[in-house]
């Protein structure tokens, strides 16, 4: 398992480029919009190509099937598989497999050999590929700019994802009536090469590369999931997360139906889907100077205020003029929103992790907005469109005061860096990687009057201890003597503890040193491995060098 050097791009002074004043950011990111084109106008032409396929709108229909299953199944697993490889060395693995792919594919068209079966594989695995690739982007971001440009990164990034969902469809069907229906797909092989040349050109930061051996994937995904239960301040985000995107579900999953209502639905919606585009990327050239102003918080507020405005106009638009304007306040709150929680959830998510958690925090998205939307198709079924619409927008004014003591994190003040104050256990003989699971015991003992601080200090430990990787924790108060605690929990294999003891943060090092203030002697700290039929129970102790 690699940990990053607590380092940060070297910068002086805040430049009016913002990100794009650090050379390595500017070019990664004009070779990832570049792979956001290519892949909206391989979406265009793969629907194109199977409406010349096949017209049953039923097999037309599973191409988006085939595009979104894949950000479900793998997006969480990708996430893991990002915090333990490198992302930078996985990105450009899955570049070249993503252009090979491509280059077969535009190969298949060319000869006339292609078929609406040979398509919905390609592109499922297109997606896959695209999907196990994501985590891996977001998780370089903190790499490519200093912490305080990472808002900036994050819109910077919004508008290379919404300028492809704008140019790219108008550009691969020009490309298509100039070039034919083959030459969109040789474009998003030159895109990922462009993709696979900068991430090759561009060095990370020096990585000191631990001595343990990586995370296995299955328990890489337990681990990501029991930090994301035990992580307080990711909470914060994924609360917030889940009372906007219930309600902006509306409008996505409702918009052809708006469209229809103008008189012309198809070219309606199209134009429909461009005002949204557009939107975000206005709101995200402006989010840097709203979100100094007004801070996260109340600046997902206001977002969230113009969403129920878009969705209210939504609801009483009955002319395109009426829809297009709502559609550009929805695009504008929407990035403002995705901004904000993104760099929320970037802020409060260390290294080990990271991939994870930014995984977990997209999966909530995408059911959100799956799941929703077809509730809210539905509502609408039953009680009418305008009202599903006002309902919704109801339901996200609610929602602030609801939610509003989740507070959003800047992360300036949180050092999520390795502390690497904890010394490794002291063992007789060399133990299996794999043997447990392990249990650890810590005796405390402390001034009777400061119980009640104690206790309280130790219960925010113990999200520590789950956080990293623990669980069955608890904390026992010896009945017969005053002052004398025993905490306990147990780590999947020995291997765990040794990942556990290196995940400990600059920012976890603070409180632990203020439990550590009220103690009247050292912890006595034991490990204890459970034992093998046939084989000496083996009793580890360890120095006492860390809680």
């Amino acid at each position: 398992m690699d940990f990053h050097i607590p380092q940060e791009p070297a910068t002086d002074a805040p430049s009016r480029l913002g990100a794009f004043a650090h050379p390595a950011f500017a070019i990664v990111w004009v070779a990832s919009t570049c792979a956001l084109l290519g892949i909206a106008m391989y979406d265009t032409a793969s629907g194109w190509l199977m409406t010349t396929l096949d017209v049953d709108p039923f097999e037309v229909s599973l191409v988006h099937a085939a595009t979104m299953l894949p950000m479900f199944l793998f997006t969480l697993p990708a996430g893991a598989i990002a915090d333990i490889v490198d992302p930078r060395r996985m990105i450009i693995a899955v570049s070249y497999a993503i252009a090979a792919l491509m280059a077969v594919f535009a190969a298949v068209v060319s000869l006339d050999f292609a078929s609406p079966v040979l398509l919905l594989v390609t592109t499922f695995v297109l997606s896959a590929a695209w999907a196990l690739n994501t985590p891996a982007w977001l998780s370089i971001l903190p790499l490519l700019v200093p912490k305080p440009e990472i808002p900036g990164a994050i819109a910077a990034h919004g508008v290379g994802y919404n300028l492809g969902r704008t140019v790219g469809p108008a550009l691969g069907g020009l490309l298509i009536i100039k070039f034919g229906l083959v030459a969109p797909f040789w474009i998003f092989v030159a895109a990922n090469l462009g993709v696979i040349a900068a991430l090759t050109w561009w060095r990370a930061p020096a990585r000191q590369t631990a001595s343990l051996p990586a995370e296995r994937l299955s328990s890489a995904l337990r681990t990501g999931l029991r930090h994301a239960a035990n992580n307080r301040l990711l909470w914060a985000t994924l609360a917030r997360t889940m009372a906007i995107y219930p309600f902006t579900a509306a409008y996505w999953g409702l918009l052809p139906l708006i469209a229809r209502r103008t008189g012309e639905g198809a070219e309606h919606y199209g134009l429909l889907l461009s005002a949204v585009s557009l939107g975000a990327i206005l709101g995200s050239l402006k989010h840097g100077k709203l979100r100094e102003r007004l801070g996260p918080d109340r600046l997902v507020a206001l977002a969230t205020v113009m969403t129920a405005t878009a969705l209210t106009l939504f609801a009483f638009a009955h002319d395109l003029p009426v829809a297009l304007s709502a559609a550009l306040l929805a695009g504008i709150a929407w990035v403002t929103n995705l901004t904000c929680l993104y760099t929320s959830a970037q802020n409060v998510l260390p290294d080990w992790v990271r991939g994870r958690g930014l995984a977990i925090f997209l999966t909530v998205i995408f059911g959100t907005m799956t799941l929703c939307s077809a509730l809210w198709g539905d509502i609408a079924d039953k009680t009418g469109l305008p009202a599903a619409l006002l309902l919704a927008a109801a339901g996200a004014i609610v929602a602030i005061p609801l939610t509003w003591r989740w507070k959003l994190q800047q992360g300036a003040a949180l050092d999520l860096s390795p502390s690497q104050h904890w010394g490794m256990p002291q063992t007789h003989e060399e133990i299996d990687n794999n043997r447990g699971p392990v249990l650890v015991k810590i005796e405390y003992r402390i001034d009777p009057k400061d119980r009640t601080a104690f206790l309280r200090a130790l219960d925010e430990l113990g999200f520590e201890r789950r956080r990293d990787g623990a669980f069955a924790w608890g904390i026992f108060e010896d009945a017969s003597e005053f002052g004398r605690y025993e905490e306990t929990y147990l780590i999947e294999t020995w291997l765990e503890l040794m990942h556990l003891r290196e995940r400990v943060t600059n920012a976890d090092r603070v409180l632990e040193d203020e439990i550590r203030d009220m103690l009247v002697a050292p912890p006595r700290i034991e490990f204890l491995i459970a034992a093998e039929r046939g084989a000496r129970v083996r009793h580890r102790r360890a120095e006492p060098t860390g809680a």
